[in-house]
């Protein structure tokens, strides 16, 4: 079921792996679509959907989808520029970080979201 509640049983142990590498892919994606668009509210707003995303699926800490959906739209740019020959242009680079802030939104919105969902489903 899409929305489970926050205790696992001690059998199964939730690991966040799969969610970190989700990130990574998403966080790149919106790298690539800066590069190749640059349009950087369409950047901004992968940012804020991956982040939103990954904070339904795990609202425990909703800052480290931020810090690495962020943190890999610079990289990604980085990576064009050093092997590719369409270069990102200075305010490209400088404008990538400024995804960090709709990521913020979207990553605490949807932890919001996931926790009062659950609230609701409680019933209390």
């Amino acid at each position: 079921m899409f929305f489970m509640n926050a205790q696992q049983s001690p059998a199964a142990p939730r690991s966040d792996a799969t969610f970190y590498v989700l990130a990574v892919l998403c966080g790149t994606a919106a790298g690539w679509a800066d590069v190749e668009i640059n349009d950087l509210l369409f950047t901004a707003l992968l940012a804020l959907a991956s982040c939103m995303l990954l904070g339904i699926l795990r609202p425990h800490w909703p800052w480290r989808w931020v810090v690495v959906i962020g943190a890999c739209i610079p990289l990604t740019e980085l990576g064009f520029y050093l092997l590719r020959a369409i270069k990102p242009t200075r305010a490209q680079i400088y404008g990538s970080f400024l995804a960090f802030f709709p990521g913020i939104a979207g990553a605490y919105g949807g932890s919001f979201l996931r926790k009062l969902v659950n609230h609701l489903r409680e019933g209390t």
